[in-house]
C-alpha cells in the first residue's frame, strides 16, 4: 500500500513521518541552518532506510512555517501544503485517541487549538490564541543565565536543582495555604532569586517558568471549552522534567494531561492525515 508522507517543517527543524494504513510507520527528526537543507535532510533519513529503493509514495503532505518553500513536487511526488493548526489538530487528537479536545503545540513559540472530529474523516479545527513563551524562551533563557542553549544539559543541570531557592510559594507569602491553593503552588517564577543560586537551581526554575506558562495556557482553554482533555504535543514534550510540571498544572485546574506517545510528531503525522485539497 502506498505511504503518505507529512513533514512538519520549522526553520531549523524538520520532522517527517510515514503513515500506513492511517498509522505511523517512520519518523524522524533532522536539524539544519534553513528549512529547505533541513526538509530534503529529513526526507533522504527516510529514504535511506530503504537501502536506496524508493518506497511507493502517494504524497507527500507539507505543514509548518517552511512549507512555503517547497515545491509542488518532489523526487516526482505530489506533495500539498496543509494549515498548520489544522495539522496540529488533526494530529493531537489521532496520537490521543481522542474526538475532542485542547491541543497545545510546544515549538519556538506555543500554540493552542480546539479539534474536534465531526464525523470518520472530517476534523473541525480553530485556532483560540497562541503564546510566544515555548522552546525559543526556554533555551534564550539558558543561554543568558547559564550559558548554554543545549538543551540535554539543561535538563541535566535541573534535575539537581533545588526550586526553592528560586521561585516563591503561596506558603512562602501567605504562610498556609489560601482559597483552595497548596501551599507549596508557585506564587511568583523567579521572586526569590538570591545572589548564592546554584546553576542547578536556575535551570529547574527556568523549566518550571515556560511549562507552568504552557500548562497553564492549555488547561484554561480546556476549562474554557468545557472539555476535560488537553493533549500536548511538540519537541518540548521530550522533556521528562517538563512532562511533570504539565501534569501537576493540570492536575490544579481539574484538567487531563495528555501527552501521547511520539507527541513530538503531532503536526507531521496531522498534516499526513489530511485528506489533500480538491
Amino acid at each position: 500500500m502506498p505511504l503518505i508522507v507529512g513533514l512538519d517543517i520549522g526553520g531549523s527543524t524538520t520532522k517527517i513521518v510515514a503513515v500506513e494504513k492511517g498509522a505511523i510507520s517512520a519518523a524522524h527528526l533532522v536539524r539544519a541552518d534553513d528549512p529547505v537543507t533541513s526538509a530534503y535532510g529529513a526526507l533522504g533519513r527516510f529514504l535511506n532506510r530503504f537501502d536506496g529503493m524508493t518506497p511507493e509514495i502517494a504524497r507527500i503532505m507539507l505543514t509548518g512555517v517552511g512549507q512555503g518553500v517547497i515545491a509542488d513536487e518532489i523526487l516526482n511526488i505530489p506533495a500539498c501544503p496543509v494549515d498548520e493548526m489544522e495539522a496540529i489538530g488533526r494530529g493531537g487528537l489521532a496520537l490521543a485517541d481522542r474526538e475532542r479536545a485542547v491541543v497545545v503545540s510546544m515549538g519556538t513559540g506555543t500554540a493552542v487549538v480546539w479539534a474536534e472530529q465531526t464525523s470518520p474523516t472530517s476534523t473541525a479545527v480553530k485556532r483560540l490564541f497562541g503564546s510566544g513563551v515555548g522552546g525559543g524562551t526556554l533555551l534564550g533563557l539558558s543561554r543568558s543565565l547559564l550559558g548554554t542553549r543545549d538543551f540535554l544539559r539543561l535538563e541535566e543541570l535541573a534535575a539537581a536543582g533545588n526550586l526553592h531557592e528560586v521561585d516563591l510559594t503561596v506558603g512562602d507569602i501567605a504562610g498556609r495555604a489560601i482559597a483552595g491553593l497548596a501551599s507549596d503552588i508557585t506564587a511568583s517564577n523567579f521572586g526569590r532569586v538570591h545572589d548564592a543560586c546554584r546553576p542547578e537551581d536556575l535551570a529547574i526554575g527556568i523549566l518550571n517558568l515556560v511549562f507552568q506558562t504552557i500548562g497553564s495556557c492549555g488547561a484554561l482553554a480546556a476549562r474554557q471549552q468545557g472539555c476535560p482533555d488537553c493533549v500536548f504535543t511538540g519537541n518540548l514534550s521530550q522533556s521528562l522534567i517538563g512532562r511533570g510540571i504539565l501534569a501537576t498544572v493540570c492536575q490544579l485546574y481539574g484538567v487531563n494531561c495528555l501527552i501521547p506517545e511520539r507527541a513530538a510528531y503531532a503536526t507531521a503525522y496531522g498534516a499526513a492525515l489530511t485528506p489533500p485539497a480538491g
